[in-house]
């Protein structure tokens, strides 16, 4: 508008001046008269700049207004408002001005898919022995980025659960590298706007649920014993996809590498995953913490540095557990024509396998066709007589810190179990079955193994999470609408967020920050969930818009002294959906800082009050991610 004003100004300023200079013309033979005109002349030029400054100056003011009152309306939203922004998604916000709003800019589309500790290049300048160069190499302060980074064009929320297992949207993960390579196998097809996982892999030739059914035929997949699996080299997760149908639940982790985005599509179906390798460093999980653990031909070198890498295995896997191999080299004999590769090589590998194998203690279960089970004990009585006889390698590791992982190389010894006084008694303390297990006392808390939680504070926990999240379920309504189901819980304690949440369409990465008392992973998995640690000075090893709900209770506050909680931010928004949400619970002066920081990254904010009022200075902010893309 103001430049609409300036122009016809400009127009009536330039049409004075022309008849005044025809009057000029036409009176020139009346000398005396001369000099007046020159004077009107000058007179109405210095109002025309007058009023060409004046415009000038207003255009230029304007959009900071104009910022400014959309902030306020936007900060001033109800609770309705901002669960209900879904019926905006297709309206872009106009382009900013990052000097006048002070928000912060879009990154370059370039960094679309940008995963900050597993960038490709940055990973290249390091060794490629034992695969460290895919392990987490983090940016620098230097290097970390103060920008949004930016969904692809067409960018639509993906498909409800459990539609999502089955399709997703092509212009979300733009890749088609995976459908051409593995076209054979049916891990994924492109149809149309759409990938359609046919649910097939390597080893799944009828298809991962036949091949599941296949294995239940083995090992008791369906009587609730076994609730955590883990699936190393995943691809793109279906068999732990079709494992949630049987109320198993899998941490399916695969690297980033040639074969792109394996990881982002199990996350973009709805499917627990993240990214991960085993190469010089434990993974981030506690000791004994899976069930089951898995491999369908995830090229992990099992033979090589003396049997490492099912130590690490032995570390995570529960007492009694299992671990099942299938493809190369099992079944040599039989199937080694179809391997393509030599005989004798295959020979060797599957020899070297059952010795560290049986150096473990583990005991072989079966070996059918493709598939090999061996089942880990559930104690480690007889272990140490054998050992301490023959003196067998790799030897019991010292009585270290077992659940220790993060960024803690690898250890080729057996991770010493829990003493007990009885050859039949499971160390540790036997879990119930699913799902009275995501209720019932952990045998850690039950054995006074977490300091600080007793049974009461168990049972206290439980009670206040279920109230809360009952609350939550009014103000975040994608909760119950089918539009949430990938869950991220940055401070898990417990678990008890996790556990009021079983009866909806949902899972949730429970995240246990290391450096922080009590460590209490171990708990999370003993009732059934999964979990990881993580360092929130560093991003997170997911692909960006991975997740629909961010729940964040006391962990600003946690940080605020160890890195900036700006960068933590934008790795929540780099993580987080367009229009998906994100609850914080914190201390009053940190949720100032927080709804500082969030109004500058394009999310809607609302302040609320707890379940039971406003007590003990805790503050509840709620902020849903707008929709833009790049």
């Amino acid at each position: 508008m103001p430049s609409i004003l300036l122009l016809v100004v400009l127009g009536i300023c330039i049409g004075v001046l022309w008849e005044m200079s025809q009057l000029g013309v036409m009176a020139k033979e009346l000398v005396g008269s001369r000099k007046k005109q020159a004077t009107r002349i000058l007179a109405v030029s210095g109002l025309c700049i007058l009023f060409y400054v004046l415009g000038a100056w207003q255009s230029s003011i304007t959009p900071t207004i104009q910022t400014e009152f959309t902030n306020n309306v936007e900060s001033e939203k109800t609770s309705n408002e901002v669960t209900n922004s879904s019926s905006s998604s297709s309206s872009s916000p106009p382009s900013l001005d990052y000097e006048d709003s002070h928000e912060f800019p879009p990154c370059n589309m370039s960094y679309s898919e940008y995963t900050p500790c597993q960038d490709t290049n940055r990973g290249n300048k390091f060794d490629r022995e034992m695969y460290k160069y895919r392990e987490r190499h983090c940016p620098t302060k230097e290097e970390q980025l103060y920008c949004l980074i930016p969904a692809p064009p067409n960018y639509k929320p993906p498909f409800k659960w459990p539609k999502s297992r089955d399709y997703a949207w092509f212009n979300n993960i733009p890749h088609k590298e995976l459908s051409i390579e593995k076209a054979r196998q049916n891990w994924i097809k492109v149809e149309g706007d759409r990938f359609r996982f046919p649910g097939g892999g390597t080893m799944f030739r009828y298809g991962a649920d036949s091949y599941i059914d296949d294995i239940t035929k083995l090992i008791p997949l369906s009587n609730g014993t076994i609730r955590t699996a883990i699936d190393t080299g995943c691809g793109v997760a279906s068999w732990g996809a079709y494992l949630l149908k049987r109320d198993i639940i899998t941490m399916s982790f695969a690297p980033r590498d040639t074969h792109e985005a394996q990881v982002w599509f199990a996350l973009e179906r709805g499917v627990p995953a993240m990214i991960g390798i085993m190469a010089s460093q434990r993974l981030p999980y506690p000791a004994r913490s899976f069930d089951i653990a898995h491999c369908a031909r995830c090229l992990i070198p099992w033979n090589q540095y003396d049997g490492l890498y099912l130590a690490e295995v032995d570390r995570v896997l529960r007492p009694g557990g299992y671990w099942i191999l299938s493809g190369p080299p099992i079944n040599w004999k039989r199937l080694w024509r179809g391997w393509d590769r030599k005989r004798e090589d295959l020979k060797h590998e599957q020899e070297d396998i059952e010795d560290v194998a049986r150096r473990l203690c583990w005991k072989k279960v079966i070996e059918k066709d493709a598939l090999a089970v061996w089942q880990k004990p559930i104690n480690h009585i007889d272990c140490i007589k054998t050992k301490n006889k023959n003196h067998i390698k790799p030897p019991i590791c010292n009585r270290s810190n077992a659940d220790e992982a993060w960024y803690k190389d690898m250890e080729n010894c057996i991770t010493p179990l829990p003493e007990v006084s009885k050859p039949d008694e499971v160390s540790g303390g036997a879990l119930e079955k699913w799902p009275d297990r995501a209720m019932v006392v952990p045998p850690r808390i039950r054995n006074n193994w977490v300091a600080g939680i007793t049974e009461k504070n168990f049972q206290k926990d439980n009670e206040m999470w279920k109230e809360r999240v009952s609350h939550y379920t009014h103000i975040v309504a994608s909760l119950t609408q089918g539009r949430c189901r990938n869950i991220l819980d940055m401070n898990a304690y417990i678990g008890g967020f996790s556990a009021a949440l079983v009866k909806y369409p949902v899972w949730v990465m429970n995240v246990v920050p290391v450096g922080f008392k009590p460590d209490t992973l171990g708990v999370i998995y003993e009732r059934g969930f999964i979990g990881v640690y993580h360092d929130w000075c560093e991003a997170f090893s997911t692909y960006p818009r991975t997740y629909d709900f961010i729940h964040a209770s006391g962990v600003l506050s946690m940080y605020q002294d160890r890195c900036d909680i700006t960068n933590i931010l934008l790795e929540m928004d780099r993580i987080l959906r367009p229009e998906g949400s994100v609850v914080f619970r914190d201390e009053e002066d940190v949720i100032k800082k927080i709804k500082s920081i969030v109004k500058r990254m394009r999310w809607n904010i609302k302040t609320i009050d707890q379940e039971s009022g406003s007590l003990n200075g805790e503050r509840v902010l709620v902020a849903v991610k707008s929709y833009w893309t790049g």
